[in-house]
């Protein structure tokens, strides 16, 4: 079946996603922070409706993109256990966790990006897919720091959890420079391997018309 990896990608993530959920740090914090997870899943099931599937590295990295969300998401960015470990080592005195989490929002979306131009054939010249796919990823990222900044507009109780700027005056312009940094860094390293795996879907390579 064509578009079974959608389907197996869901199933990998369920046990995520029930952990996730098991009694957050703060409920209203973690659905802001899921709600991309939920909102892919249903982009894939709209996808695959129209017998799209995504090559398998690109399922991959939606799958590692969603596990960094959900681990966000139960504890809030500023508390994630990893990130202490991590500032503990380094001597760190913020959790950089939310700078691994803003370098996948660039990394993880340039291979999505750079699949459906491929795919569609949307660029007329070829030259122009890295510069279109940063761009991208930088208006993404832009516009995710917005709605954060909605987010503390409507409740500032929330969103010191959400924001998790943990008193870096600078954080939103770190944000971006990270996710710009992650796509770059994804079209440099990745854009080989990423037409292999294209190459791999073979006659399921072509695009539904929409």
């Amino acid at each position: 079946m064509k578009t079974r990896p959608n389907l197996l990608l869901l199933t990998a993530i369920s046990p995520w996603i029930a952990w996730s959920a098991w009694q957050p740090f703060d409920r209203p914090t973690w659905w802001m922070e899921v709600l991309p997870v939920f909102l892919g899943f249903i982009a894939l099931l709209i996808a695959q409706a129209k017998g799209w599937r995504f090559s398998n590295l690109a399922l991959s990295l939606i799958g590692f993109h969603m596990m960094v969300l959900l681990v966000g998401g139960h504890y809030t960015y500023a508390l994630v256990p990893l990130g202490d470990w991590v500032s503990a080592f380094f001597g760190a005195d913020r959790n950089h966790y939310d700078r691994l989490g803003h370098l996948t929002q660039g990394f993880v979306p340039a291979i999505v990006c750079r699949e459906i131009f491929v795919r569609t054939g949307v660029l007329a010249r070829r030259a122009w897919l890295g510069f279109c796919v940063i761009s991208f990823c930088l208006a993404f990222s832009a516009t995710y720091e917005l709605i954060e900044w909605l987010a503390a507009l409507v409740s500032a109780e929330a969103s010191e959890s959400f924001l998790g700027t943990q008193g870096d005056v600078w954080d939103t312009q770190w944000d971006i420079f990270l996710a710009g940094i992650g796509a770059l860094s994804a079209f440099i390293f990745l854009s080989r391997a990423h037409d292999r795996s294209i190459a791999r879907l073979g006659e399921f390579g072509q695009p539904p018309t929409i």
